[in-house]
């Protein structure tokens, strides 16, 4: 099967009230981890390449990953997909280099200056059937280059369920990450959120069959916060999003939720393991291997959580 774009993953999600899973890219273990778990899992597969991953890894090689990762699993439907595009420019790029899905984050700017930019992104995507993700709301915490708002002020920043529609309309954009409490990276929050579902809720009716985005979903899942920790870390105050409220979103048309945290967690927990249990060991393979067995793990419980696991037919 060829890279795919969204429209019928989107469709299928919604319809069946789960959603996909987007996990970040940036090297060959975590990519083959990822794929390893969703071709064990018979799921759909988003991709996904950040600023970050392209200025470490540069976009040629981890768009020719992805190529082989394609060109090995024609049974699983994958889409590859640019996440947090931060001009026009480079979504046309990317667009250009053969991405199914961009995403133009214009959500710091003004809201008739974010739905400018979002359709000018779309008007050009659509002509090569490129999907567009576009973004509502701020988010908070910090993640590689993105940099949301204080933790404080996350409630200050939500979607505007009044916007939506309007948004949507003007731009015609593919699906729109929407801010509801969530924050990127590791240190979440100081307690357990609790998710404005009350602006999910407005949002489907304004715009029923419509596809929503989680951005900032990792769960910091206690078991590699207790490795890394036990083996010389330090992030005895990281805290996620809690599953349960991620598989809640999923049925309430949140159709693709954004995972990176804890993909780097469950790679890091697994190579400080090894490094403290053999600390005589130097060939990378014998500890890059763990942390690859370690990501695919990590991705199909994730899988489960979702809903996606065994639904890759339906999105062909």
């Amino acid at each position: 099967m060829a890279l795919v774009n969204t429209k019928k993953m989107f469709e299928m999600a919604y319809k069946n009230n789960y959603a996909i899973g987007a996990f970040n890219v940036n090297n060959m273990e975590i990519t083959q981890g990822i794929i390893e778990a969703v071709s064990q899992e018979k799921s759909p597969l988003i991709l996904q390449v950040s600023r970050g991953a392209r200025e470490y890894a540069s976009n040629s090689w981890l768009k020719a990953m992805i190529d082989v990762a394609v060109k090995e699993n024609p049974e699983i439907p994958i889409c590859i997909h640019l996440d947090h595009g931060d001009t026009v420019q480079t979504c046309k790029e990317f667009i250009e280099d053969g991405f199914t899905s961009v995403m133009i984050d214009a959500s710091g700017k003004p809201f008739e200056e974010n739905m400018a930019i979002t359709k000018e992104v779309v008007d050009y995507a659509h002509k090569y059937d490129v999907v567009v993700e576009a973004e509502l709301g701020q988010l908070g915490g910090i993640e590689e280059d993105v940099v949301g708002v204080s933790h404080e002020d996350i409630s200050k920043h939500l979607c505007d369920p009044e916007q939506v529609e309007e948004f949507v309309k003007k731009t015609n954009v593919d699906s729109l990450a929407v801010a509801i409490g969530t924050s990127h990276g590791a240190y979440k929050f100081k307690k357990e959120p609790k998710l404005a579902f009350d602006i999910l809720e407005a949002i489907e009716k304004r715009l029923p069959n419509y596809p929503l985005v989680m951005h900032g979903s990792s769960s910091v899942l206690k078991e590699f916060k207790d490795l890394i920790n036990k083996y010389g870390g330090a992030m005895p105050d990281a805290m996620g999003v809690p599953e349960d409220a991620i598989t809640q979103a999923s049925k309430m048309g949140v159709c693709k939720v954004n995972i990176d945290t804890d993909l780097r967690m469950a790679m890091t927990a697994k190579i400080r393991q090894i490094f403290a249990e053999k600390p005589s060991e130097f060939d990378p393979r014998k500890y890059l291997g763990p942390a690859r067995d370690a990501i695919r793990e990590m991705v199909k419980h994730k899988l489960h959580v979702l809903g996606c696991n065994g639904k890759a037919a339906e999105c062909a």
